[in-house]
């Protein structure tokens, strides 16, 4: 497993990382502490060294399981947890310190340490970039010796872009895939002058750049790939990165005819590493297998430059009109 280093924190990150969002569990299922603890197990022994988790992801769980593992080990993974979507509702005004330092406090409390290796805010309203008073709580913290690193995950291009402007972020996790390439553009550029580690969420497309869907297949109704379509839970580009279905799987299939004898997840991973300003991905996995397949991408070849001109050629083609001004 090769390493990149994660921005001005200078920490070195596997470029493979783990998602946490199901660990030890699937959409709908219950928390299952032993699959939880065995994928934790392949990761480690695949090289990953970054885990990215959030206080909400599954009430709570993710953290525990992760604090739990880490206990047992003395070469500690890098954990970056996010903070912020206990808020109900979930509104600017509700990131003030009294917020910030318990959701902090709980974070530390389910991981079992002392200082958190990285917070993230987690995708705040639009209003918090423009709150000087937000970032300096989270500087006041890191003081404090609460968390070591901070940074933010966004939706937008534009919320990235400002959040950079305020020294004391160290990262931004953001969503690019093949089927999102505008941060490919202005905001690589930014981020690299700027120092600042870039984290790739969503890079499989919740699962469409898999492959292994079809217009056939079918969600259940708790499943975000069915019910946040058009964002009834939470942004929409959070689900497809926000291409409609249909579209998406006209746009895999096109995908499986440039790379006809590879593993279309893999090569959707290996082409996100192909970009220098990216510091770590994060698929997510649930089980140990996801973990074994995701860590291989990084050993595959590095694509042909008419490969890559294809993956643009298809995103012009089915997706661009849909997302790439609206994230």
């Amino acid at each position: 497993m090769n390493h990149r280093r994660l921005g001005k924190t200078n920490m070195k990150v596997s470029e493979i990382a783990m998602g946490c969002w199901q660990l030890g569990g699937v959409w709908g299922d219950p928390f299952d502490e032993n699959v939880a603890m065995e994928t934790l197990i392949a990761a480690t022994e695949q090289g990953i060294s970054c885990l990215d988790t959030a206080d909400v992801y599954m009430g709570g769980e993710s953290e525990r399981a992760i604090g739990r593992y880490m206990k047992t080990r003395q070469d500690k993974p890098f954990v970056i947890t996010k903070i912020g979507r206990w808020l109900n509702p979930h509104t600017a005004e509700g990131y003030n310190e009294d917020n910030l330092r318990h959701f902090i406090d709980q974070s530390r409390r389910n991981l079992q340490v002392d200082a958190l290796d990285m917070v993230l805010l987690h995708c705040p309203p639009f209003e918090v970039y423009y709150t000087p008073e937000v970032f300096a709580i989270l500087d006041k913290l890191k003081a404090e010796g609460k968390m070591k690193h901070y940074g933010v995950s966004v939706q937008k291009i534009e919320e990235a872009l400002i959040a950079m402007e305020y020294p004391g972020v160290e990262a931004v996790e953001i969503i690019f895939n093949m089927f999102r390439l505008r941060p490919a553009e202005l905001f690589f550029q930014q981020a690299k002058k700027k120092d600042v580690g870039v984290i790739v969420r969503v890079p499989l497309a919740s699962g469409l750049l898999t492959g292994k869907f079809t217009k056939a297949t079918t969600f259940s109704q708790d499943d975000h790939r069915q019910s946040n379509r058009q964002g009834a839970w939470f942004d929409r580009g959070e689900t497809f990165s926000g291409v409609d279905y249909d579209t998406g799987i006209q746009a895999v299939e096109a995908l499986k005819k440039v790379f006809p004898d590879e593993s279309l997840p893999m090569v959707a991973l290996r082409w996100i590493l192909m970009f220098d300003a990216v510091s770590t991905v994060i698929p997510g996995a649930s089980r140990p297998e996801h973990i074994i397949s995701n860590a291989k991408a990084a050993d595959l070849k590095p694509l042909t430059p008419w490969q890559m001109q294809q993956v643009e050629a298809i995103y012009n083609r089915y997706v661009k009109e849909q997302v790439h001004c609206r994230w």
